[in-house]
C-alpha cells in the first residue's frame, strides 16, 4: 500500500503531501455537496440537524437519544436542543421505553411522519443530482473507499486515547 507521506510535484516545484491534498478535496467536495441538501431542506423551514433527526426516525424507527446523537454525528447537548425543538413544533415526541424506564425514545408524531414523508423525495433527488458528476460506478467506489476510510481513522483515533488513557503522564511520578 503506497504510504500518505508520500509527495508528488506540485505546481512551483512545491512537494504535496497526498493525505494533506486528499483532506482538502474532500473538505471541499463536502462543503459543495452540503450546500446542495442544506437548501434542499431550508427550503421546508428546517435545519440540517432537524432534518437528520427526523430523517433517522423516518428510516430507522423510534431510537434513544443517544443513538440519534450517534447517527447524525452531533454534540449530546445540540441534540437535545434539537429534539426540543421538534417537539415543540409537533413533529417528534418523547417516550419512556416500556422495558427500560430509564431508556427514553424519540418517535416521530404523525405529524412529522408526514412531513418526512412528503419532504424525503425530493431531498434525495437534490443528493443524487448533487452527485451525478460521479457516474454510479464512481460513486460505489467511492463510498468503498470513503467507508475504509473513516473506519480507519475511528480506529487509529481509538488507539491512540487508549494509549493517552494507559499513559496518563507525560513523565511518571518521582518514586513511582
Amino acid at each position: 500500500m503506497a504510504s500518505s507521506q508520500e509527495k508528488k510535484p506540485a505546481g512551483r516545484g512545491v512537494p504535496v503531501d497526498r493525505a494533506l491534498e486528499l483532506w482538502v478535496v474532500l473538505a471541499r467536495a463536502f462543503d459543495a455537496v452540503s450546500r446542495h441538501t442544506r437548501a434542499s431542506v431550508a427550503g421546508f423551514g428546517l435545519g440540517a440537524t432537524e432534518f437528520g433527526v427526523l430523517e433517522a426516525l423516518y428510516h430507522k424507527g423510534p431510537l434513544p437519544v443517544c443513538e440519534v446523537q450517534r447517527r447524525i454525528l452531533i454534540e449530546s447537548g445540540s441534540t437535545t436542543y434539537v429534539v426540543d425543538k421538534l417537539v415543540r413544533r409537533g413533529l417528534v415526541r418523547r417516550r419512556r421505553k416500556a422495558k427500560d424506564r430509564r431508556v427514553i425514545n424519540v418517535e416521530l408524531t404523525p405529524r412529522g411522519r408526514r412531513l418526512i414523508a412528503s419532504i424525503f423525495p425530493s431531498h434525495a433527488a437534490t443528493i443524487r443530482a448533487a452527485m451525478s458528476g460521479l457516474s454510479g460506478r464512481d460513486q460505489a467506489r467511492a463510498a468503498q473507499l470513503l467507508r475504509t476510510l473513516g473506519l480507519a481513522a475511528a480506529e487509529r483515533r481509538r488507539d491512540s486515547e487508549t494509549s493517552a488513557d494507559t499513559f496518563p503522564f507525560a513523565h511518571p511520578p518521582k518514586g513511582g
